[in-house]
């Protein structure tokens, strides 16, 4: 089954309903603010959603280097299954807090599981799908992970037509159910061998763990990726965790309304930004080695008007017009990570590079998420947001300028 050619594919739809439910259980909290803090009165405070936001991020950032390492080091496939299945089972649980510290500890532990996703299921599509349908495939995915934010947005509807509990419940057991699916038909495919020595000896393990972080961090170019990779984070999960509170404050509507409108709108735009992107890419990169950084580029333009447009608009049709542009750039930003990460890091580390990327990223996220809580209770978060397209506009410039490939597919260490 793993020869076939249409296996590498259905490696990418597998885990693209894991990358949905990856994101929908993290987004729908996002909005389900208003429902729970009837319960659980600490939700009140901007700043104290801010916090439980924020814990989740800086955890999943600490964590993501070390999953990285360990899925370049292991079967992949069972560190899929084992993340989903653990994240599942905490969005279960949620459903049964009562208090602040139960929620924040559940998100904690969130942070742990999920973290070991996003490596694994990257580096296995990338070993999948080599040169000329990497960054498509990687687009497909990333689309699972847009609808997830989309789909999040509902859960202020759903916790308003049932309850905010029977909503953690429901899609908690939807993914401890989906992970049979994983167990009966997802196959690992490594695109290297690790010897059966080195994985006897703890010793060999820390050594080739060092050099791979040696390689790693001994190239300009990952550095250069690594700011380039994390000053977009600072829109991008502001966008995630505080637009729909941005929406609901510019237009006066409530949040079960403005959630699924704010989700939606950035995710779907987002969601063809990342085949566009992807389809351009492959394409673009095939005629000029760059065309994956030139592609990345020009996604992250359009994000600088758009978050002028989020900043100060006052009408629903400018706030609209900025999500679009917002998502559709980003998306083309986001689906050639991992790609222009495989120009410059081999087979071997990419999984280590990735995590890495992540614990830059969301650690960015997480100091803007914990900002703009005390800025939406100080009234500034319109101006918060405007000031970030300054570093996305420094991103840019370093990476038109340092960043110079060599080949579409590194192979060599």
């Amino acid at each position: 089954m793993k020869g076939k050619k249409m296996y590498p594919w259905l490696v990418v739809a597998m885990l693209w309903f894991v990358a949905l439910l990856n994101y929908m259980d993290r987004q729908m909290l996002s909005t389900m603010r208003p429902a729970m803090m009837e319960d659980i009165s600490e939700l009140v405070s901007a700043a104290n959603f801010g916090r439980l936001m924020a814990i989740f991020l800086w955890i999943y950032a600490f964590m993501s280097p070390l999953s990285g390492i360990i899925a370049d080091r292991l079967n992949r496939k069972w560190l899929i299954v084992g993340s989903l299945f653990t994240w599942s089972a905490v969005t279960l649980l949620m459903g049964y807090a009562t208090s602040f510290d139960q929620l924040y500890i559940l998100r904690a532990v969130m942070g742990i599981s999920e973290a070991f996703y996003i490596p694994a299921g990257l580096s296995l599509i990338a070993d999948y799908h080599q040169g000329k349908t990497r960054s498509l495939a990687v687009g497909f995915h990333t689309t699972g992970v847009y609808l997830g934010q989309a789909l999040g947005g509902f859960g202020a509807v759903v916790a308003g037509s049932f309850s905010w509990q029977m909503t953690f419940h429901t899609f908690g057991l939807v993914g401890i159910i989906y992970c049979i699916v994983l167990i009966l038909f997802l196959k690992e495919h490594k695109a290297y061998t690790i010897e059966t020595e080195e994985k006897k000896s703890v010793k060999k393990e820390f050594s080739a763990m060092l050099k791979g972080l040696g390689i790693l961090f001994g190239n300009i170019s990952f550095w250069v990726i690594l700011f380039y990779f994390s000053a977009p984070s600072l829109p991008g999960w502001a966008t995630k965790n505080w637009l729909p509170t941005l929406f609901s404050t510019s237009l006066n509507i409530d949040m079960e309304h403005v959630g699924p409108m704010a989700t939606i709108t950035i995710a779907m735009a987002s969601l063809v930004g990342v085949l566009i992107g992807g389809y351009l890419s492959d394409k673009w990169v095939q005629r000029n080695i760059k065309g994956r950084i030139y592609t990345g580029v020009i996604g992250l333009v359009l994000t600088l008007p758009a978050l002028l447009l989020l900043a100060f608009g006052n009408s629903l049709v400018i706030i609209v017009a900025g999500a679009i542009f917002f998502g559709f750039g980003f998306g083309m930003f986001d689906v050639n990570n991992m790609p222009i990460l495989c120009q410059f890091v081999s087979p071997r580390y990419r999984a280590t590079g990735y995590g890495l990327l992540n614990l830059a990223g969301i650690s960015a996220g997480a100091v803007i998420t914990n900002v703009l809580g005390k800025s939406a209770d100080a009234g500034n978060m319109g101006r918060d947001f405007a000031l970030l397209a300054i570093v996305v506009l420094i991103a840019i410039i370093l990476q038109l300028t340092i960043l110079k490939p060599t080949a579409i597919n590194k192979t060599d260490d």
